[in-house]
């Protein structure tokens, strides 16, 4: 009887809850709609989600440049923006195991959209715009960015977008040339943030005073729109937020491989033939007639079929006009536009979209021409010395430990780390470093003050690596974005005392361009963690009302901060056969950070990177 009465109690509560009138949510007129939000009282943020930034790139507008989104037609252009956008169509990876969630899936191609987290009676408040991650192909703006802004006390606001992913977004022939548009997702990005500078002062933001950030193909897209049009300043953005950029190889638009891309495309998707020809005036025009679900399976099709483990098909390509050169050459200029950097890796980025199955020195080779078919016999003999093959051991066998990173004459990640041993950890540290460390380096140093040449610009950069277990690729997004309704009540790992000051640290960039924060702050409440302490900005006898010391970084002076935790237990965590871990957590949790070297770092990165540099005309990136 009394869960008779209790349900029947909770249905009249739901009835009347029906009956009442809501409370309007913020509204803001954008002139073509008026969106209307929800506020979070606990957090006290207003959020708008699935707002229209350009219209729907369907139909006739499939691979063209995005345009203004067309007017609402609801009653007084009120539009409903509570609920989250649909994702874009999703084109998997290749062999990375389903569990990582690299997968092709459908989705809606009327997906440009983007949300927007604002605090109440917001005026002039900094902005970050962030790009989220997925290799061009998967994902969407699904990342809760209120932990970060809480922790900041509401000091800016956060704008996340969605832009077209795989096919739909990266499409690229000499066909797409001619009828189209040729990297159609980095335009969409560029879209939001034109969008940004004319709406974001609706919602109480700064248009002057807008942080582009992304991870992983994120941050790569954010490096794309700082090198645009040949680095030229748009007003777009002054800070730059790159986590585990993503610089796989990239081509010319009529190159073979982005060519053949196109071509099996069109064949999965039945415009390949004869007849699919004989109705249409070209391959394009017989794409952009396509239905749709034939498009996503053939999209995904190509994605996860074509390439080797942990490549996507869909990527920028330069096309002469908005990507005008590989990012090497141009980094190696400072042809960039913006005026602050923060940049980060992780330690172990070469897991997960490395083969975990390199046990041989032949399964090494095999890895090597597969990932870089384009190396000469010389180039190849000069990364077997420099990463020093021959002394590697056969299989994944070793004890497995993170390495200190600037321990003279000690173990280095080239043969060890806290994910793999032996020669796979040879290889996932070669694909580390070609593809997120060096490029990330060579990022830090064109926005330094001076470059290699001794050159004066009015830039600067700061580098820090993120080290705790577990440190794969990816697994730093947990630190800076959380479900914010129970992250008070999470223990991590990351610890909570981690989380904060690491949201500090981009925080701080983002509202003063500059990521230095208070020791008090990076010992986040822990008397026993360990920080660096700027003792010229010691103004007290107190050294927590300090900063710590985190310089700049310069080609002459490649210092970061590395990123760490140390105390607590330390636990086994398994995800897949090939994929184990070690992580820390329970009480006793510190913060350990500290400034290092990014030349010595492991047995001598710098001199690796210069070894990537030099070959990056032929990789190419």
């Amino acid at each position: 009887m009394i869960r008779i009465i209790s349900l029947v109690l909770a249905l009249a509560s739901t009835t009347n809850q029906a009956l009442a009138t809501p409370a309007p949510g913020p509204r803001v007129d954008l002139g073509y709609a008026v969106y209307e939000g929800l506020y979070n009282a606990t957090l006290d943020l207003n959020i708008w989600k699935s707002i229209r930034y350009a219209a729907p790139p369907v139909g006739n507008l499939r691979w063209q440049a995005p345009q203004e989104p067309p007017q609402a037609t609801t009653p007084n252009r009120l539009v409903s923006a509570v609920d989250q956008p649909p994702w874009c169509p999703q084109s998997g990876a290749y062999g990375v195991p389903s569990v990582y969630g690299f997968n092709s899936g459908p989705g809606d191609e009327d997906c440009l959209y983007l949300n927007v987290y604002a605090p109440p009676q917001a005026e002039n408040l900094p902005v970050l715009v962030w790009i989220h991650g997925g290799g061009y192909s998967v994902f969407g703006a699904t990342y809760d960015p209120r932990a970060l802004i809480k922790t900041n006390n509401n000091s800016f606001i956060t704008v996340e977008i969605q832009y077209r992913l795989g096919a739909f977004g990266q499409l690229a022939s000499p066909d797409v040339q001619r009828h189209g548009r040729l990297n159609a997702g980095l335009l969409d990005q560029r879209f939001a943030l034109q969008w940004v500078q004319k709406h974001i002062a609706s919602f109480g933001g700064d248009p002057r005073r807008v942080t582009v950030g992304g991870e992983s193909s994120g941050a790569a897209s954010a490096m794309y729109q700082a090198l645009a049009y040949g680095g030229r300043e748009a007003g777009l953005f002054s800070g730059i937020i790159l986590a585990s950029t993503y610089v796989p190889p990239i081509y010319p638009f009529d190159h073979d491989v982005p060519t053949g891309h196109y071509h099996a495309f069109a064949e999965a998707a039945g415009c390949g033939s004869s007849f699919a020809l004989s109705n249409h005036s070209s391959v394009f025009d017989c794409l952009v007639a396509a239905d749709t679900t034939i498009l996503q399976y053939a999209s995904g099709l190509v994605s996860t079929s074509r390439g080797y483990f942990g490549s996507f098909a869909w990527l920028p390509v330069i096309d002469h006009h908005f990507i005008q050169h590989r990012p090497s050459a141009q980094l190696g200029c400072g042809k960039v536009s913006g005026k602050h950097l923060l940049i980060g890796t992780n330690a172990d980025e070469g897991v997960p979209l490395t083969n975990p199955n390199i046990t041989t020195k032949s399964a090494f080779d095999a890895f090597i021409s597969s990932t870089l078919p384009h190396l000469t016999s010389a180039d190849v003999f000069a990364l077997n010395r420099i990463y020093d093959t021959a002394a590697a051991q056969p299989g994944d066998n070793g004890t497995r430990f993170d390495t200190p990173g600037d321990d003279p004459g000690g173990p280095t990640a080239n043969a060890v780390s806290g994910m793999a041993t032996g020669i796979q950890q040879t290889a996932f540290n070669v694909a580390a470093e070609s593809t997120f460390h060096c490029p990330s380096q060579w990022l830090a140093e064109a926005f330094s003050a001076a470059d290699s040449l001794g050159r004066r610009h009015r830039r600067r950069a700061w580098k820090y690596q993120y080290s705790l277990d577990p440190a794969y690729h990816g697994a730093d997004l947990g630190a800076y974005f959380a479900l914010a309704d129970d992250d008070d009540d999470d223990d991590g790992p990351p610890s909570r005392g981690f989380r904060h000051s690491f949201r500090r640290i981009w925080g701080e960039f983002i509202v003063s361009n500059n990521p230095v924060i208070s020791v008090s702050d990076a010992k986040a409440g822990n008397a026993n963690a360990t920080v660096p302490i700027d003792d010229d900005n010691d103004s007290s006898s107190n050294p927590e009302d300090s900063t710590i010391a985190w310089p700049a970084f310069s080609a002459q002076d490649q210092t970061f901060l590395n990123l760490n935790t140390t105390g607590g237990e330390v636990q086994l965590v398994t995800v897949t056969e090939e994929l184990s871990y070690y992580v820390r957590g329970g009480e006793g949790v510190v913060n350990e950070f500290r400034l290092a070297d990014g030349r010595s770092w492991e047995g001598g990165r710098g001199q690796r990177c210069e070894f990537w540099r030099a070959v990056a005309p032929r990789v190419p990136f």
